[in-house]
């Protein structure tokens, strides 16, 4: 939409990978200055013991520490989907949206590394790195968006 501000410009402009470069915009058009920010970039295939370290890593952090985590669902639930059809993606983010809604660490940490690849959901790495960074849980959490245009996965939720 024609309303929406500019995204910030990274310095240099080319520095931020597309996902940490929407990350960045959004925390500038909440105005979000009150705090150090830093980004953390992670391939899609990294090892799930490496994404859960780096959660304890940013759980271990001095002070209090906030995350904005992004990462798609699968990208087959349509057959014009970018992964065309596979009935296995609907139920496999089904399963992320209830773990998001019940800030469930262990779901997200247990997730099927193999059938997130073979669905296109590039945000397991991300999910996980959530997964170790929540610790021992004890946290609440709300699904705030979970809809699937074009075919891909996008779910949106809060936990605190």
């Amino acid at each position: 939409p024609s309303d929406l501000p500019p995204p910030p410009s990274p310095t240099p402009p080319t520095s931020l990978p597309t996902s940490l470069a929407i990350a960045a915009w959004l925390l500038a058009d909440v105005g979000w200055d009150a705090a150090p920010v830093s980004g953390v970039g992670l391939p899609a295939d990294q090892p799930t013991a490496d994404c859960l370290a780096r959660g304890r890593e940013l759980d271990a952090l001095d002070g209090r520490t906030a995350l904005l985590v992004m990462g798609d669902g699968s990208h087959c639930r349509g057959l014009r989907a970018p992964g065309y059809l596979d009935e296995r993606g609907a139920p496999f983010d089904a399963d992320i949206a209830a773990a998001l809604k019940a800030a469930d660490h262990q779901a997200l940490a247990a997730l099927d590394r193999d059938l997130a690849a073979e669905v296109g959901a590039v945000g397991a790495a991300p999910w996980q790195v959530l997964a170790g960074a929540a610790g021992d849980g004890g946290l609440a959490g709300r699904l705030l968006h979970d809809e699937a245009p074009y075919g891909v996965g996008y779910l949106v939720s809060v936990w605190s």
